[in-house]
């Protein structure tokens, strides 16, 4: 029991850590694509203080996200043993997916920039947001903390 809540645990840590990750580096790619400069120091910074505040929102998402993949993996492997560990990465997948899906059909709307189009759903890549992004039009190029307002 102890080893499936650690497992548990442990994807649920690495799942918002990489999602969070990406989604804030792919707003910085979509500045940089629209000639703003974004320093590394700002990167870094902006990544942690999403890492930190997204935290109260989005972990117990996946949290209960990947509880659910997992309990429907755990009953699907008892027919397919051999397959335990690809169906609990396939079940980690769909649960995030499924995530998003929930989020849209709930809110009318998705939350989470990178996952607004169906490439950027499924695929990690540096540049995937579909939504609009108003930058202060006074930063002359440059941008700092908290001049961002995304619509």
């Amino acid at each position: 029991m102890i080893i499936r809540l650690g497992a548990w645990l442990s994807t649920v840590v690495v799942t918002y850590i990489i999602a969070n990750v990406f989604a804030t580096q792919s707003v910085m790619a979509s500045l940089r694509e629209m000639g703003v400069e974004v320093p590394l120091s700002l990167q870094l910074s902006t990544t942690l203080q999403d890492l930190i505040g997204m935290g109260s929102m989005f972990l117990p998402l996946v949290a209960f996200a990947i509880l659910l993949a997992f309990i429907v993996a755990t009953i699907i492997t008892h027919w397919l043993r051999p397959w335990r560990k690809p169906l609990f990465i396939l079940a980690g997948a769909v649960g995030m997916l499924t995530l998003h899906l929930a989020l849209e059909a709930a809110l009318g709307m998705t939350p989470i920039a990178t996952a607004r189009t169906l490439t950027g759903l499924l695929l990690p890549r540096p540049r995937r947001s579909g939504g609009r992004l108003d930058v202060c039009h006074d930063c002359a190029g440059k941008i700092t903390g908290r001049q961002l307002i995304f619509v």
